[in-house]
């Protein structure tokens, strides 16, 4: 198991893909709450049918499958409809979560989860990692990368925790307004200090 965890964050096309992606390449493992959240809904899981036991069949696609969009739609145009799925479903990504955390075996492991400040995630943090990007940057990447309305990304990032907010509980920031090959020198950077930190932790622990 690995003995440091850095929560990944950031708010929706902030490109934490591309981040987590370039920690990837240094060795580093993750687990992706995006991921999980998936899998928790997957044909056959409990949380699958009582979704559909709550909002009806009409919730699946032809092939089983979640209609995610459609779910969305319903949650963000319901408050109470969100609570409840929320309640449903945070629970058991939490476990699922700390579950495959448990099996990083590299010096330290990322907890890429968008929501991980909103959903107090970061308590099974050592440190956390902001992927910073300005909010007209957000809403242009996101509607050019899912071909959806401004009005759409604008209720997401409003369901988000405010940047300045963000910014203030971030232990590193890493601002994503530059090209990949400029990104790079930058975790190299902060791989380095996550290696150190999980080394000193590793000391204390063992004294």
């Amino acid at each position: 198991m690995s003995g440091y965890i850095v929560g990944l964050t950031g708010g929706i096309g902030s490109g934490k893909t591309t981040v987590a992606n370039l920690f990837h390449d240094l060795g580093v493992q993750s687990v992706d709450a995006d991921l999980v959240a998936r899998e928790v809904v997957m044909p056959g899981e409990p949380a699958l049918a009582a979704i559909v036991e709550h909002f009806g069949a009409g919730i699946l696609q032809q092939d089983g499958q979640l209609d995610r969009a459609v779910l969305r739609a319903k949650i963000f145009a319901d408050a109470a409809e969100k609570q409840w799925l929320n309640q449903l479903l945070h629970p058991l990504i939490r476990q699922r979560l700390l579950q495959q955390l448990q099996q990083c075996t590299s010096s330290y492991a990322l907890l890429i989860a968008p929501l991980l400040l909103e959903n107090k995630l970061q308590t099974y943090t050592d440190r956390v990692l902001v992927v910073d990007v300005p909010e007209v940057l957000q809403l242009s990447r996101t509607m050019q990368r899912d071909q959806v309305p401004a009005e759409q990304v604008q209720n997401i990032l409003q369901s988000q925790i405010a940047r300045p907010e963000r910014l203030h509980l971030a232990d590193d920031v890493l601002l994503n307004t530059v090209p990949v090959f400029e990104l790079q020198p930058q975790i190299q950077q902060l791989h380095s200090r996550y290696q150190q930190f999980a080394k000193e932790k590793l000391a204390k622990s063992s004294t």
